[in-house]
């Protein structure tokens, strides 16, 4: 009919890209509900069943106000039954046999401070505040207690990047190492009992271990016995601690899992400022001897090395400074020790009972620079701490092999004093700059401050990087 209006079919093509904008739309609509609503959920902060025992890796946790300065992530410290720690400490009295340990590990591990004591007749009282009477084997709880006071810790178990398990086993162990009728059985017991408590824990199960460290205030074979039976624990033998992390003053050099951490002295600085008012001090005290050696001879032991070096020592006369430390007169009075090593351009340092020494450490805290005779005393131990790639080791260490000196074709003194004044100088200075990262500071939660890191914070930063390499192995378990 003339005049009637009559619509055009509708184009099939046409209708459907009008369809396909209409679902696109509702699917944009739809994802935009769901980012607003994940991002007004609240974090959970335990892991659900499923997700503590996958073996998944966990994103890193965000940066917040807690983490300021810790890029690498946060540390959260396990809250120990006592027995595994405060107990032992309470024990202080019995743990070894020769001495009581307690004024050593009073002040958080650190010691007794130096006031009053030999260390007062030799150092400046500027500086004696920043000294303890420290022993050597109290890492363990010099680490625990600087942790929970670290900057880079976490109370929240869902934000940290790793977790330490303060678990004293040098204490645990040592205590039964010079008993007469203590059995395997008893060097192990309580390190049973902490892996069984560590299984059970949620965060552990996530990784398996992997994001877990200790801290070991014995060498590492004093937790390796032979199945067999021998010397020691069997802690670092046991499954359940195969992918933990070992942070320890003697590592085995082939097993990965175990970290070489710096033996404790007895500075102690609170500041830079104190850090640098000690560098300062032993860059420009006299040393009138080109070397030094603190050491007890092994008259056991045929062929004693240590005998060899007090030889060699006496025949450079007035060039060499000795220490017979037989009888423990250098640990009971570290002030001896650090006498002669400040007098001293160079201390030699054959290896101890085992391969490492603590007087590594004080020969450099006191600003001389150490020499070795097995790679094994420094190199293959300390690389978060002690530089050794690309020939570093050249700076801050003279090596001397062992077999030339036993066989008369070197002497100490004359490869000592064959180098040249100016190099000398450019190694102690190497030496002193080292010295903050070698000492556990007394600092409170901001660190040392200026920048500086001490042993504590280069141990973080360390482990934190170590977590982040092993996190692949977590998806492959």
């Amino acid at each position: 009919m003339a005049g009637m209006y009559r619509p055009e079919p509708q184009n099939p093509t046409a209708r459907r890209q009008r369809l396909l904008s209409i679902l696109l739309g509702a699917f944009f609509a739809f994802q935009l509900l769901l980012f607003v609503a994940f991002r007004s959920a609240p974090p959970s902060k335990l892991p659900s069943t499923a997700a503590a025992t996958s073996s998944s890796a966990p994103e890193p946790p965000s940066r917040g106000t807690e983490d300021s300065g810790c890029g690498g992530g946060l540390v959260y410290v396990y809250d120990l039954p006592a027995i595994f720690n405060e107990d032992l400490l309470a024990m202080c009295d019995t743990l070894m046999p020769m001495y009581s340990v307690c004024p050593y590990l009073a002040n958080d591990g650190l010691g007794f401070p130096a006031e009053g004591t030999s260390l007062s007749t030799i150092l400046p009282a500027e500086l004696l505040g920043s000294w303890h009477s420290s022993d050597q084997f109290a890492l363990e709880h010099i680490v625990h207690r600087r942790l929970l006071s670290h900057r880079c810790r976490t109370t929240d178990p869902a934000r940290a990047a790793a977790f330490f398990v303060p678990f004293y086993a040098g204490l645990a162990v040592g205590r039964h190492l010079w008993s007469a009728n203590a059995t395997d059985a008893d060097r192990d017991r309580d390190c049973v009992a902490l892996l069984s408590w560590l299984h059970a824990q949620p965060y552990y199960k996530r990784s398996n271990g992997w994001d877990h460290f200790l801290a070991l205030g014995r060498i590492t074979w004093d937790f390796r016995r032979s199945p067999s039976g021998g010397w020691g624990g069997s802690f670092l033998a046991m499954p359940g601690v195969a992918n933990v992390t070992r942070l320890v003053i003697e590592r085995e050099p082939w097993d990965a899992m175990d970290v070489g951490i710096p033996y404790p002295t007895g500075f102690h600085p609170r500041t830079a400022a104190d850090a640098r008012a000690w560098q300062q001090h032993v860059t420009s005290v006299p040393r009138p001897r080109l070397f030094a050696f603190a050491g007890a001879p092994r008259s056991a032991i045929k062929g004693d090395f240590r005998a060899l070096l007090l030889s060699d020592c006496q025949a450079a006369g007035a060039a060499c400074g000795a220490l017979d430390c037989a009888e423990g007169k250098c640990i009971k009075d570290n002030a001896l020790v650090l006498e002669l090593f400040m007098g001293a351009r160079f201390c030699v340092q054959p290896r101890g009972d085992s391969f490492t020494r603590r007087s590594l450490f004080d020969c450099m805290v006191a600003g001389a620079v150490p020499v070795l005779f097995w790679r094994r005393t420094a190199y293959l131990q300390y690389h978060w701490y002690l530089p050794t790639e690309d020939g570093q080791e050249g700076e801050w260490s003279v090596f001397i092999d062992r077999n030339e000196l036993r066989a008369g074709n070197v002497t100490v003194r004359g490869v000592l004093a064959a180098i040249p004044e100016a190099r000398v100088r450019q190694m102690r200075e190497r030496v002193v700059e080292m010295i903050p990262r070698l000492v556990y500071s007394a600092a409170d939660k901001d660190g040392l401050g200026g920048g500086m890191k001490d042993a504590m914070d280069v141990m973080i930063d360390g482990m934190l990087r170590r977590v982040a390499e092993q996190r692949r192995n977590w998806r492959r378990t």
